[in-house]
């Protein structure tokens, strides 16, 4: 059991100590700030693989089988052809299930690695590396509102809320609850389905946009129906999936 990296993975995670709120005291923090007691829990932003499979997950498109080959999910355009002599080799995303497997099976170059988990400080595996680090960049902000990946599970996550509730505030509370664990409050619903009507009216007179938004990614979930409806709610499910909470360990 020594060298059970698992078991002590579970036993960690598992324990008081790290499932103790991160919001400290003023009294703590004067007294320990650098929480070299173990006296609140540890608050970071996710990795760049966590907030992939975090948004799979939580949109119902992850393709959680365990082994097999590795796979090749979504990635912008000509990154390979650029490292590549003479640009001889092409990359090619796969299609069906490969698009949505966990990250620990996507295909690395390490000339060009996965470019979303480099951007969130993902290691180029040309060397070893002990620790990570953190950083926050516009860059970040980018991926997670345009990627091809996560506009795509919002689309799936506006859709299962689509489907199971009718009301606006059922909507916002269903796509909420799924991404952050807890209900909205009155303030934060209110939010999420001012945002939803909003992005309706202008989906209403441009259903060309609504369509365009639709049709990211290869998964057919959300594409039938109202578009400008489906559209909406897209945009709301993006708003949740961006929120510090969201993509921030606590």
């Amino acid at each position: 059991r020594t060298w059970d990296m698992k078991a002590l993975a579970r036993v960690i995670v598992t324990s008081a100590t790290y499932r103790q709120s991160s919001v400290p005291t003023r009294e703590l923090l004067q007294r320990d700030p650098e929480n070299r007691l173990l006296a609140r829990g540890p608050r970071f932003r996710l990795g760049g693989e966590m907030l992939r499979d975090q948004a799979l997950a939580v949109s119902g498109l992850l393709v959680d089988r365990l082994g097999g080959p590795p796979v090749k999910p979504y990635q912008p355009t000509g990154l390979w052809e650029a490292v590549s002599y003479n640009g001889e080799l092409t990359y090619e995303h796969d299609t069906g299930d490969g698009l949505w497997r966990r990250s620990v099976y996507t295909y690395w170059k390490r000339s060009a690695p996965p470019a979303d988990v480099q951007l969130f400080d993902g290691p180029t595996r040309e060397s070893c590396t002990v620790r990570r680090p953190r950083t926050n960049t516009p860059l970040q902000a980018l991926v997670l509102l345009n990627d091809e990946t996560y506009v795509e599970a919002a689309r799936a996550l506006a859709a299962s809320a689509l489907a199971a509730a009718r009301s606006p505030a059922d909507r916002a509370a269903q796509i909420f609850r799924r991404a952050v664990s807890r209900p909205p409050t009155a303030a934060e619903s209110a939010t999420l389905t001012q945002l939803a009507g909003k992005q309706l009216a202008r989906f209403r007179t441009d259903p060309a946009a609504a369509k365009k938004l639709l049709a990211v990614g290869a998964s057919p979930r959300g594409r039938d129906g109202d578009p400008a409806e489906a559209a909406a709610w897209t945009l709301v499910a993006q708003a949740v999936l961006n929120l510090d909470e969201v993509i921030t360990r606590r």
